[in-house]
């Protein structure tokens, strides 16, 4: 089953705070439109940014794309 990693990144003093808090609605997000099998986080590139992650399989692409509009992902994961 293929997966893809969606990235909602974050810059500045305060992007840890906006990713935790970032990850906390998305977590509701998922449980709302029940999109089992995601798991959510966060990543770090280094200082001053945080992203908040979601591993979804392909079933899920089309709703977190068109509902939460990702900056990045990557595929084959």
């Amino acid at each position: 089953m293929a997966e893809r990693i969606y990235f909602w990144d974050f810059f500045g003093p305060r992007a840890e705070g906006t990713a935790i808090h970032f990850v906390v609605h998305l977590d509701e997000f998922l449980a709302r439109e029940g999109l089992d099998g995601c798991t959510t986080g966060r990543a770090s590139q280094g200082r001053g940014h945080h992203a908040a992650t979601c591993r979804a399989p392909e079933r899920h692409w089309p709703a977190l794309e068109r509902a939460l509009r990702p900056k990045r992902w990557e595929d084959g994961v």
